[in-house]
């Protein structure tokens, strides 16, 4: 019959925690780019602000804080010396109490020698060793003194080592301890030469259980765990003062030397300093608190220290913000728990399963959006423009639709709140008969999970031309942000309401240029002056050229009035104010546009009575129209007028 052992769960990623979520990560980082960020600034930040649920860098750096001051308030490392001198202290007070009322002279000459005992404990220790104790209680002092001394000697570099032994001293125990140590050190001896020593550890485990029974997995891991607690014990030493680190010293040796343990602990601090040079083996750090730590627990306090004072290096490193990888994800483990070191794995894993979800790509060195990912941040920035709309004209615009009301086209999906589209009656009483058969009921009835309804399509195609204003000013008035997220819903909602619909989107500052739309979300404001409609008007005039046959639909975005225009040899022209010229060649375009019967729909961002005056005019001249919107509701108005010019045909 096989048998179970449960315990706490205490290494490796947490399998209960959340998975890796690539689609809010784009959400994450669409939000950034259309807060003007680029792509690598955006996944630098991400990483430093975290994710949903998922702590970032700066929270990590903050606890990493919080903890080092809390450990150096821990207490004092010099308990185990006030420790040891009190147990000392008892045991000569105890023996000079039994001694007192004693008439002998071999009670006068014992308390002669007791007078002679050295203040410091190690010397007093190896003065003492062969000292036939008249008193029991202080036996039992002295005795204790010893093994408290040995323990801790001990389990400063074996962490814990000790606390199954029941005796240190007899025969057996030295002899195991010092065949452990002897087989430690041939072993790392090994693995130093460069030979492979990994079955060398596994024996050395199996052996050796009853003193490591959490050693880690690998060896490299168990020299990282020694050598952390070596290289913590020797910055303790160079902390205290002289004459402290003296006496310790002093009582250390004659500890190891009491267990025939003082060569080969020797013999592994020089292997393990030879092995991790790069860890931190001199210091000194100041510790405060009333309370006395003992030899581990200052040791462990310091090694805890070392991992802390390495982790926020690394954590306000900006390399490292940029590349997780070079974060130690083990000591985020130690130094912050399970749970950070899970956020930091989720961050890390984040980029990866974007590239594997198809929501990024590599061209070289550089991370790019997919197509993918660009629809995704598109719906996004298309429901944020939808949540603002009024009630009455959602149902118009649901962009779970494959069209506006229209031709059937052959395709079903179940009935959503708010859909207009035509109910399949077929597919649905066919779903409420396999409903009731699957559950067995007597009645036949309806559900609203039992509704489906055509997918539609609107046939008309359209040729659609978005301008959006590129000029610094945009970001200046706060308006940038807006744009983007403009045009990426609109991209949006055509791909899935109007697929036949053909879309351009042309940016303009001192000149213009047509945008794919990949490059939406990363798309930055200029920093050279200039509106040059003139130009944008040209290359939209270009492409409704290409579509005779289909509605033909203009929209600018602009906060500002013409200031630069195309020269006859293809050079940008800026002038403020604008000059005579630019204004001429701008208001030709017009005319043309006028001449295609385009009407033009601009979007007035701003209150420059400038350029109140000259839209309005243009609007006039061309016979579209002007609409003043904020930055908050210019999503709303182009939408909508995209969606009215959709069905005005």
């Amino acid at each position: 019959m096989s048998r179970f052992t449960y315990g706490s769960f205490h290494d490796g990623p947490d399998p209960l925690s959340a998975p890796t979520d690539s689609g809010g990560g784009v959400d994450e980082i669409g939000r950034r780019l259309l807060d003007g960020q680029s792509l690598n600034d955006a996944f630098r930040d991400m990483f430093r602000d975290g994710l949903k649920d998922r702590s970032g860098l700066r929270e990590m750096f903050r606890k990493a804080q919080q903890r080092r001051k809390e450990l150096e308030k821990s207490g004092r490392m010099d308990g185990l010396l006030t420790d040891l001198r009190q147990l000392l202290d008892d045991a000569l007070t105890q023996e000079r109490t039994a001694l007192f009322p004693d008439p002998s002279d071999d009670a006068r000459f014992r308390e002669a020698m007791l007078d002679t005992v050295p203040d410091e404990v190690g010397r007093a220790v190896q003065q003492l060793a062969d000292y036939d104790w008249q008193s029991p209680q202080a036996q039992r002092s002295f005795d204790q003194l010893k093994d408290r001394l040995q323990r801790d000697v001990l389990d400063q570099q074996f962490k814990n080592m000790t606390q199954g032994m029941q005796e240190l001293n007899t025969p057996e125990s030295k002899a195991a301890m010092k065949e452990m140590m002897q087989d430690l050190n041939a072993m790392l001896e090994k693995h130093r030469r460069g030979e492979d020593a990994s079955q060398d550890y596994e024996d050395f485990k199996e052996k050796h259980s009853e003193f490591f029974p959490d050693a880690p997995d690998t060896l490299p891991e168990f020299i990282d765990e020694l050598a952390r607690q070596a290289a913590a014990m020797q910055r303790m030493m160079q902390s205290l003062s002289p004459e402290q680190r003296a006496e310790l010293a002093e009582a250390m040796a004659q500890a190891l030397s009491d267990m025939g343990l003082q060569d080969e602990m020797s013999r592994l601090q020089e292997n393990l300093q030879t092995m991790r040079p790069e860890f931190s083996w001199t210091g000194q750090q100041q510790m405060g608190g009333d309370e006395p730590l003992g030899l581990p627990d200052a040791t462990q306090a310091l090694a805890e220290l070392a991992d802390l004072e390495s982790l926020m290096d690394q954590l306000s490193d900006s390399d490292a913000r940029a590349n997780l990888d070079n974060i130690d994800e083990a000591a985020v483990a130690r130094a912050l728990g399970r749970q950070a070191a899970d956020d930091l794995r989720a961050m890390r894993e984040i980029q990866k399963q974007l590239e594997e979800d198809g929501y990024l790509q590599r061209d070289g060195d550089r991370l790019e959006l997919t197509p993918k990912a660009v629809r995704r941040i598109g719906r996004t920035a298309l429901k944020e423009v939808f949540s603002s709309l009024d009630a009455s004209q959602r149902g118009d615009h649901s962009v779970h639709r494959s069209g506006a009301s229209g031709e059937i086209t052959g395709m079903t999906r179940q009935w959503q709140f708010g859909d207009e589209q035509p109910i399949d009656v077929v597919t649905t009483v066919r779903n409420a008969v396999n409903r009731k058969i699957m559950s067995g009921s007597s009645k036949l009835t309806l559900s609203a999970e039992d509704f489906e309804v055509h997918e539609t399509e609107t046939r008309t195609r359209a040729a659609v031309a978005l301008l959006i204003d590129q000029s610094f000013s945009m970001v200046m008035s706060d308006t940038w942000r807006s744009a983007k997220t403009m045009a990426l819903a609109l991209h949006s909602l055509a791909q899935s309401a109007y697929p036949l619909d053909a879309l351009e989107i042309i940016s303009f500052a001192n000149i213009a240029q047509v945008v794919k739309p990949h490059e939406l979300p990363d798309l930055e404001a200029s920093y050279i002056q200039g509106t040059n409609l003139h130009h944008a008007l040209m290359l939209a005039g270009r492409f409704l050229d290409k579509h005779h046959g289909a509605q033909r639909v203009v929209m600018v975005v602009t906060d500002g009035e013409p200031t630069a225009h195309i020269d006859e040899e293809g050079y940008s022209c800026f002038d403020y104010p604008p000059s005579d010229e630019t204004i001429a060649l701008t208001v030709a375009q017009i005319d043309l546009m006028t001449r295609r019967r385009v009407p033009i729909s601009w979007f007035r961002l701003g209150d420059d009575p400038s350029l109140e005056r000259f839209l309005d005019q243009m609007a006039r001249r061309n016979g579209g129209r002007v609409l003043a919107a904020s930055s908050e509701k210019l999503g709303d108005y182009v939408v909508s007028d995209y969606v009215r010019s959709r069905g005005s045909r």
